[in-house]
């Protein structure tokens, strides 16, 4: 076979990817879809499981309505048309963990259709298609490891069997694997910004599948396609296209043909492997649920479900960019969760300076917590006290290396910048003229070089010298009534 290094640039050029993909995304209810055992993550084995769950004979499933709200919510926010009438179908497989032999899910009537979600490319901004969003309950999970006898046996947990997901199903519109990342990133941005999931790869919350394909440039007609699934991470999902693409070239390029089938990403290797042969449609044997009802929400229902529909992560990096004077990249950045914009806007309307604030979150307060592992909403410093430090460096009470101190201090007791500040006796920069002027003298005596160039025009030298102080005076100095000491000094 052809690997992924050996494949030439030249062989590349000639074929164009296609990517379509298929994203799970877990609902977060307090009971599953049909019945009302808990969705709680890390509950011991088999523990959340009933009689209907489990499929015993005689049970009949009740759908739970918030499932259906929240599907309904995340399907507007990805722009679908919503359907007044959908149908549950019965999609029959057999695999250890699918205790009915079949999984309830939607086929040819589903949820919702037609949506699209925007990303940026390297061409500028495209709009990728999202074939169908629908309901499904999921299956449960196989253990193959952490057992004593793991190399010989399987072990089946069950609580996940009957959680809710939805399945967003794109149109095959991507054509590389960068395209494929950016719109899982916007697509979790989306999600977690309805507050329908809270989309954990870690944890199941989300999965995607990837279908890839190649054929040459300029052919209309789609290449045979593999399905590459379980892939934990984004960057992994990218890595295993990039290798896929490669593979499939590889095979057309040698006079191979490429087959339909399931592969699984290995990351240590960095290649994936043959799991088993695509299944068609026809082979799940799709017919209607016969214990439920076709699936009916109208209009009143729609426009109810459409008042909780946030402001959505593209309309509001737009808004704040007008509205604090920040730069799109920023913008990208203080919206990547809605809680940290909701915290952003509370601190930008509460300061002097937007765009200080933006400055401090995304250097000094994301770096820190970036060394210590942590995610915004366990910052010990709060968005407040962001506001707070911001105001102080604005109005000259404190310098920047002041603030890096107390943001150091801080995050060292596990203390909000306040409490900090008031501990550490409300420290100032220092205005000390006559002490300042000293400091002066010593460094415009020592430099007689770069006086002599600042006087002989070239002011940019003034920054020398306002570093060169700050540096003697340990950062306490206000560096506004430097500039002018030292102005008035030189000149």
């Amino acid at each position: 076979m052809v690997t992924s290094s050996e494949t030439s640039v030249a062989a590349r050029a000639k074929y164009e990817p296609v990517i379509g993909l298929e994203v799970h995304v877990q609902l977060l209810t307090a009971s599953k879809i049909f019945c009302s055992c808990s969705t709680r993550f890390g509950d011991p084995p088999n523990t959340n499981v009933c009689p209907v769950c489990l499929g015993m004979p005689g049970v009949l499933p009740v759908l739970n309505r918030k499932a259906v709200e929240f599907a309904v919510l995340a399907a507007m926010a990805l722009n679908c048309q919503i359907r007044e009438t959908s149908i549950f179908a019965r999609k029959n497989y057999f695999y250890p963990d699918l205790p009915k032999g079949y999984q309830i899910s939607q086929y040819d009537k589903p949820l919702a259709e037609h949506g699209w979600i925007e990303v940026t490319t390297k061409g500028g901004i495209k709009k990728i298609g999202i074939t169908r969003v629908h309901l499904e309950e999921d299956a449960g999970k196989s253990l193959h490891e952490g057992f004593p006898d793991a190399a010989e046996k399987t072990a089946i947990d069950l609580n996940r069997t009957g959680v809710p997901l939805i399945e967003i199903v794109s149109e095959p519109e991507m054509s590389s694997p960068d395209e494929a990342y950016e719109y899982l990133t916007r697509l979790k941005e989306i999600v977690l910004y309805t507050g329908v999931s809270d989309v954990n790869m870690e944890e199941g919350s989300l999965r995607c599948d990837a279908n890839i394909s190649v054929r040459p440039r300029g052919q209309k007609e789609l290449g045979t396609k593999s399905e590459v699934k379980n892939v934990n991470s984004f960057r992994f999902i990218r890595e295993a296209l990039e290798y896929e693409i490669d593979r499939h070239i590889g095979v057309l390029e040698s006079g191979g043909r490429i087959s339909q089938e399931t592969r699984l990403y290995d990351a240590n290797e960095g290649k994936t492997y043959g799991m088993r042969s695509k299944e068609q449609a026809h082979d799940y044997r799709y017919f209607p649920e016969p214990d439920l009802l076709p699936l009916a929400i109208d209009e009143k229902w729609q426009a109810k479900i459409r008042e909780s529909l946030p402001e959505l992560p593209e309309t509001r990096r737009r808004r704040i960019v007008a509205e604090y004077g920040i730069t799109e990249k920023d913008a990208i950045v203080l919206t990547a969760t809605k809680f940290l914009a909701d915290q952003f806007e509370a601190a930008a309307k509460a300061a002097k300076n937007p765009k200080r604030v933006a400055n401090l979150v995304q250097s000094e307060l994301a770096g820190r917590l970036k060394a210590k592992g942590l995610e915004i909403e366990q910052s010990p410093i709060s968005m407040n006290g962001v506001a707070m430090s911001a105001d102080l460096v604005e109005s000259g009470v404190i310098s920047g290396k002041m603030l890096k101190e107390l943001y150091d201090v801080a995050f060292e007791r596990g203390k909000d910048f306040p409490v900090v500040y008031e501990e550490e006796g409300r420290p100032e920069q220092s205005r000390d003229t006559s002490t300042l002027q000293k400091i002066i003298d010593e460094v415009i005596a020592a430099n007689p070089k770069q006086v002599e160039q600042y006087r002989a025009g070239k002011k940019t030298v003034l920054g020398f010298f306002v570093g060169q102080v700050m540096k003697l005076s340990k950062g306490q100095a206000n560096p506004q009534l430097v500039n002018e000491l030292l102005a008035k000094k030189l000149e």
